[in-house]
């Protein structure tokens, strides 16, 4: 039998020695199917995967009675549950919202594409709303032990499977132009401060939006002030978020900043140009 050529030989290309093969698959890979797309840049939905549709938390709800000890508990899980699927429905009308918009505008590439994690929750919902719309969204799916199969809303082509995280938070940052930011937990967050570094650190050659949704939710989970007051950043930093409480107040944010910052004559070149958008 003969020894097939090395880039052929699957032995060869999962060992350690052609890693560097791999990663570097996982920029060329995407790179050419968002160009045979014509997808030139990306809003992105972050947010849990734990987060269910309403229809979904009602359905589990019933499914439990209210109870004394580990009974009550779960019920009072499931309650929650169905309090936080609002965010689903909102992460998908407010997707709706924006890829409507998108669709009507005179541009040669597909705009401010949805795009996501790929997962179910939040993920899910923002992939649904865009595909309600009738537009293109995109899914960037990782692979793990547990959880997180890709959602059925992605759009045949822009589904794609990652083993490198590093890889997948390239691509998220790489066509951005604004990020939407749900409840989530330590992925979110993960997310959420690897974008900021990049903001504050001018990283990233382009005006990009950062979004906090759900002022109930981030208000106990981050109090950004004492890191000023500390001295630890500047008080310019605070700037770098926007807060939003529901899909029409988000939705005329995201118009206002990508209208002003990459529709406007001044970003008329950016818009013939080929699919990826320059960054450092």
């Amino acid at each position: 039998m003969s020894q097939p050529l090395a880039y052929l030989d699957d032995l060869f290309l999962e060992s350690e020695e052609a890693r560097p093969l791999r990663i570097l698959a996982e920029y060329l890979e995407p790179l050419r199917r968002f160009k045979a797309q014509n997808i030139q840049d990306t809003v992105v939905f972050f947010g849990s995967a734990r987060i269910r549709s309403r229809a979904d938390a009602q359905q589990a709800l019933q499914q439990l009675t209210p109870a004394t000890g580990e009974g009550a508990e779960m019920f009072a899980r499931g309650a929650k549950a169905v309090a936080w699927s609002r965010y689903y429905e909102e992460a998908r009308e407010l997707a709706r919202l924006l890829t409507g918009w998108t669709r009507a505008l005179d541009a040669p590439h597909h705009r401010f594409v949805v795009t996501s994690g790929g997962g179910p929750g939040i993920m899910e919902a923002a992939n649904r709303g865009a595909s309600e719309a009738g537009g293109k969204t995109i899914g960037l799916n990782i692979r793990l032990p547990f959880e997180q199969g890709a959602n059925p809303f992605i759009t045949d082509g822009l589904h794609f499977e990652f083993h490198y995280f590093f890889m997948r938070k390239f691509w998220f940052a790489y066509l951005a132009k604004a990020l939407v930011v749900f409840p989530g937990g330590f992925g979110t967050l993960d997310e959420l401060f690897e974008i900021l570094t990049l903001m504050q650190t001018e990283k990233l050659a382009k005006q990009i939006q950062v979004i906090l949704y759900g002022s109930e939710y981030w208000d106990q989970i981050l109090k950004f002030e004492p890191l000023e007051d500390w001295g630890a950043i500047a008080s310019v930093d605070l700037g770098l978020m926007q807060r939003a409480d529901s899909p029409v107040q988000a939705f005329e944010l995201l118009k206002e900043h990508l209208t002003l910052h990459h529709l406007t004559p001044s970003t008329a070149q950016e818009m013939k140009a080929p699919g990826i958008a320059k960054t450092r």
